[in-house]
């Protein structure tokens, strides 16, 4: 085959043009990455901000009334618990410094923030963390200032919370499954009880009648809790009175149980209570101010690598969190923004290291349990459909559509079934949450503050117990685990596990308490300063590991699934766009979301 030679001009031309185009290709991806610098935070504020003033008169409900209470006594009392250890441990925080990171960060997230419904406080991780930061510095020579270390760690993760953000990479939460969230609740609940333990046991240092009365006070809470829980899920008593069972069962509780303490010969036994300091008053009477930047050189390089574990823990944490509030039981209608939240975070925490106290982030359970608080109950359910369902059969006569006959089914009428009620809306806006900090920094008043003292610590066991408790009845890893021992003719037909294998059901739950077990000993373990690792391992595990093992798609499917609802999962998956197509995006998700969501609780009656 003769060879056609071009002409060299013609060479030329066709080089020149293909060197453009490769360079065109080289230079469009780096604008391509520069416009997305920052795009998820614009794209949340353009997302929320039309939002931001219904946020503050739909508060105008009497559901805010009931969540402001709840939250706050599962907020404030299970955080200052949790820093026992490190108050005692390390002598450079008290209740007030608690108090303070709970208010900043209520305030903070629900003036500013883009999901408001969202609980940040004190966790225990983060106390885990600050307590063996502390055990590892104290161990070198010429330690330095424990605060100036934290700050700058603190400082740290703050810088890549904001590089995070900028750089969209909170898009990633889109592989966070139910898988990760289950078992990280799993292990959560498992915290809340160990700690309910550790409360119990350090009272028998001290007097062993205290501890008694302790151990009492403590039954008397968790069972009084659970009551007044079961009474509002039973027939029993008028609609209104079950609710405000469920609204107010847990703080008549722990008042009743703390006010136990000091009736007859409770009082005599001295039962321990919260140290609590002075009004408004930091740590060995330091000014709020730390001066971190102060600290010698080799420490904020030391102090480096730690800010990133604070990163992965915060990164997951509080996006699960975020996530979980916002989960696919809840019907909400206003947009998420977890790239703007997750700035605002890197704000707080970088607050927490300049005024010296604990780093605030999402919690769980409380940030689920807050949108449940708000949860309006109605009746999805139509007399007409529920009375009877019409369906049509074709005719045996083909070509003739006309003639398709309608068989109408009488259905029994149920009267439970009529008076059953379902979630219709949740009550989205930021009082509730601004409130329940502001009664934190209230409780830094003298007189406030010495009712704190007050509380025993028996109390705050038995609370750590009820929580932990009701959060790992209601974790997906127990379900498929009851689900597992239960006889199966009794239990419903319907129910999807039934499509799946048993041994495909044992290994799925046994690989998420594996990776359970494997984060629990770690944090009891000198290596617990690395645990937010094993969690973060978690998102690949199930992207990578677990679709190369023997399941099928369906068990896939029954077995994991997206946490929050589609419309919330829809802000990390799309690109930005232009204001109109968001908003008629964004109806299009509202208006399919409730439409499954009253079908789902149609088909539940």
């Amino acid at each position: 085959m003769p060879i056609k030679v071009q002409p060299t001009e013609q060479q030329a031309g066709e080089s020149l043009g293909s060197s453009a185009l490769l360079q065109d290709a080289a230079t469009s991806r780096p604008r391509s990455f520069v416009r997305k610098i920052g795009a998820g935070i614009i794209s949340d504020v353009r997302a929320r901000a039309p939002w931001y003033f219904s946020d503050w008169t739909d508060a105008w409900n009497y559901r805010v009334v009931p969540a402001t209470a709840l939250i706050f006594f599962a907020n404030v009392l299970p955080g200052i618990a949790f820093s026992l250890d490190l108050i005692e441990t390390t002598q450079q925080y008290t209740v007030a410094e608690v108090l303070m990171s709970s208010f900043m960060v209520a305030f903070v997230f629900s003036v500013f923030g883009a999901q408001p419904l969202t609980i940040a406080g004190v966790t225990g991780p983060i106390t885990v963390f600050n307590k063996t930061i502390y055990d590892i510095i104290n161990k070198q020579p010429n330690a330095p200032n424990y605060l100036h270390f934290v700050g700058w760690v603190y400082c740290w993760a703050a810088i890549i919370h904001w590089v995070t953000a900028i750089l969209n990479w909170c898009n990633f939460l889109k592989y966070v499954t139910l898988f990760s969230c289950d078992t990280f609740g799993f292990y959560i609940s498992w915290v809340y009880l160990q700690y309910g333990v550790q409360v119990i046991t350090r009272q028998f240092n001290g007097d062993f009648e205290g501890a008694s009365v302790g151990i009492t006070l403590a039954l008397l809470m968790l069972v009084t809790s659970f009551l007044f829980q079961r009474l509002s899920e039973t027939t029993l008593f008028h609609r209104h009175i079950r609710r405000f069972f469920s609204d107010y069962g847990m703080p008549i509780s722990l008042i009743a149980a703390s006010s136990m303490a000091y009736w007859g010969r409770f009082n005599a036994s001295n039962p321990t209570t919260l140290p609590v300091g002075g009004a408004f008053q930091a740590a060995n009477g330091r000014v709020w101010l730390v001066k971190f930047w102060e600290l010698d050189g080799k420490w904020v390089g030391i102090a480096l690598p730690f800010g990133i574990i604070l990163w992965i823990l915060f990164f997951f944490d509080h996006n699960v969190s975020s996530l979980i509030a916002q989960g696919s039981q809840f019907p909400l209608r206003k947009p998420p923004g977890f790239h703007y939240d997750f700035f605002l975070l890197g704000i707080t925490t970088f607050i927490a290291g300049l005024i010296g106290v604990p780093a605030p982030n999402g919690l769980i359970p409380q940030a689920p349990i807050h949108t449940a608080s708000l949860l309006v109950m109605g009746k999805p359910c139509q007399k007409n459909i529920d009375d009877e369902v019409q369906i049509t059969k074709p005719s045996s006569q083909s070509g003739n559509d006309s003639n398709d006959a309608a068989i109408r089914i009488e259905k029994p009428f149920d009267h439970s079934v009529s008076q059953r009620e379902a979630p219709i809306a949740v009550v989205e806006q930021r009082v509730s949450n601004l409130a329940q900090g502001s009664l934190c920094l209230i409780l830094l008043i003298g007189p406030f503050l010495h009712v704190l003292g007050l509380v025993p610590r028996g109390v705050l066991a038995g609370l750590f117990w009820f929580m932990g408790a009701n959060a790992l009845k209601d974790n997906g890893i127990t379900t498929k685990l009851l689900y597992f021992i239960s006889d199966k003719t009794l239990t419903s037909p319907d129910d999807p596990l039934h499509k799946v294998r048993k041994s495909r059901l044992l290994m799925f739950v046994a690989i998420q308490l594996v990776a359970f077990g494997a984060t629990f000993v770690v944090t009891q373990s000198v290596a617990a300063i690395g645990f937010p690792v094993i969690i973060l391992l978690l998102v690949p595990l199930r992207t990578y590991v677990i679709p190369r093992l023997p399941f099928t798609q369906e068990e896939l499917s029954i077995l994991d699934g997206p946490t929050a609802s589609p419309f919330v999962s829809s802000s990390l998956l799309h690109p930005p766009e232009s204001s109109c197509a968001r908003r008629r995006r964004w109806n299009l998700l509202v208006d399919l979301y409730t439409l499954d969501h009253s079908l789902t609780a149609y088909c539940s009656c």
